[in-house]
């Protein structure tokens, strides 16, 4: 295989995941069933910076960024107030010690995996701590207090003019299609369930964008308890048309977990295989690929899951029998590799899958009967840089990577730093 992978990890990365409210210590039980399986050894583990304020400020405010900095010691007596719930701090997504400090460092994983691929460094890389989808330019929402995604997009169009953004995560991404929403360069393609009352209520098929960036979304809403084959019909049918039309430089592509058979949040059937089969054809595309976590509030099948995608990655098959641990406990009873399917009777008929895809078809073809509909429109950083003169390098913007020559906890796999 001559896919040149990398997986972002750190143990402040880690342990400030670790403090998401939603997906408390969740971070670090990936993180050790991956290792477990031996396949950091199979990857170049990239150590993240975390991002700076101007990082931040390529896509969120000023105003809610400086708020987040008045979060220093919070208990668990704190009462939010009218600010904080205008920011999105509260129910969903609620006050957190040194929350600045946690947003800078997950947002840092995915700026610094798009980085890597920027650089050549890699031809896909791993972030399983990103994919924060719901967070809007203002404030924080459904459990995401910053969108990391759309920073790393944001980052990669600094190099690649036509980005495709993936989103398999059970909720649709808002966030991520409401920065791009008059976007043509950067198409955001979702599966999800999709049904009243449903978090967070968006992602229609007839949900296509808006003025420039008409026909530049694509969203396919599934009734509840879809099943992989019902992911892999849609997905065959959809993401080759998408991609013979728009022509991605790049992708991003959210592997939330939540679909997931038995999940809290969610309220699909997927396994494993669902995922496998859509990654499969993200990588036979040979584009630069940026892989990111997302929800998931089973943790053991979401680091299942992401253990699986890993391997398939790397090209590694691995043992069904999960490696005994420290976290070896959680997966019982089986103690296996393998998400379980579920017996629930999917709701999606084949004729609604079928009405669902002859829209979608008639979406595009309708937008690229248009005049240049599918021509990329420029970066914010390339049309900057036409009207004053300035710009960033990227060679200048990242520096290359150098190796540390430290190792990973009872492993040989070097790991290296990656400096801003």
């Amino acid at each position: 295989m001559n896919r040149k992978a990398c997986y972002i990890w750190d143990e402040s990365l880690i342990k400030e995941c670790d403090r998401l409210p939603a997906v408390s210590n969740r971070a670090s039980m990936v993180h050790n069933l991956i290792v477990s399986y031996g396949l950091n050894n199979n990857l170049k583990v990239i150590r993240p910076t975390a991002a700076s304020y101007q990082d931040l400020k390529e896509f969120h405010s000023e105003s809610y960024l400086d708020h987040l900095k008045c979060f220093i010691d919070i208990d668990e007596d704190y009462i939010t107030n009218i600010q904080d719930e205008e920011y999105g701090i509260g129910y969903d997504c609620p006050p957190v010690s040194n929350i600045y400090e946690l947003v800078s460092v997950l947002a840092g994983g995915s700026i610094t995996a798009a980085k890597c691929l920027l650089l050549g460094i890699s031809s896909v890389a791993i972030n399983w701590c990103g994919g924060w989808h719901h967070a809007h330019r203002f404030g924080a929402e459904g459990f995401c207090y910053v969108n990391d995604i759309v920073l790393a997009i944001e980052k990669l169009r600094l190099k690649f003019n036509k980005i495709l953004y993936i989103d398999l995560d059970v909720h649709h991404g808002n966030g991520v299609q409401d920065a791009y929403n008059l976007s043509k360069s950067v198409f955001t393609l979702s599966f999800h369930k999709f049904e009243p009352g449903f978090y967070p209520g968006s992602g229609g098929i007839d949900d296509i964008g808006t003025h420039t960036g008409r026909g530049y979304k694509c969203n396919f809403p599934l009734n509840a308890f879809y099943t992989d084959k019902t992911l892999e019909f849609a997905f065959e049918k959809i993401f080759p048309l998408i991609c013979s039309k728009f022509k991605p430089d790049a992708v991003v592509m959210q592997c939330g977990a939540d679909a997931l058979v038995n999940d809290p949040h969610g309220g699909a059937c997927l396994t494993e295989h669902g995922y496998i089969m859509c990654l499969r054809k993200v990588l036979d595309l040979q584009k630069p690929t940026l892989l990111l976590g997302g929800g998931g509030y089973k943790h053991p099948n979401a680091a299942r899951l992401w253990t699986n995608l890993t391997a398939v990655v790397t090209g590694v098959e691995l043992d069904e029998n999960i490696p005994e641990h420290d976290d070896w406990p959680k997966y019982g009873p089986d103690y296996l590799l393998s998400v379980q399917p579920s017996l629930t009777k999917d709701l999606n008929t084949e004729q609604y899958l079928n009405e669902c895809i002859a829209k979608i078809k008639c979406n595009l073809n309708t937008m690229a009967a248009n005049s240049n509909q599918f021509l990329p429109s420029k970066s914010k950083v390339e049309a900057n840089k036409n009207s004053t003169g300035e710009g960033i390098d990227i060679k200048q913007d990242t520096k290359n990577v150098k190796e540390l020559g430290s190792q990973m906890e009872n492993k040989t796999k070097d790991v290296y730093d990656f400096d801003d």
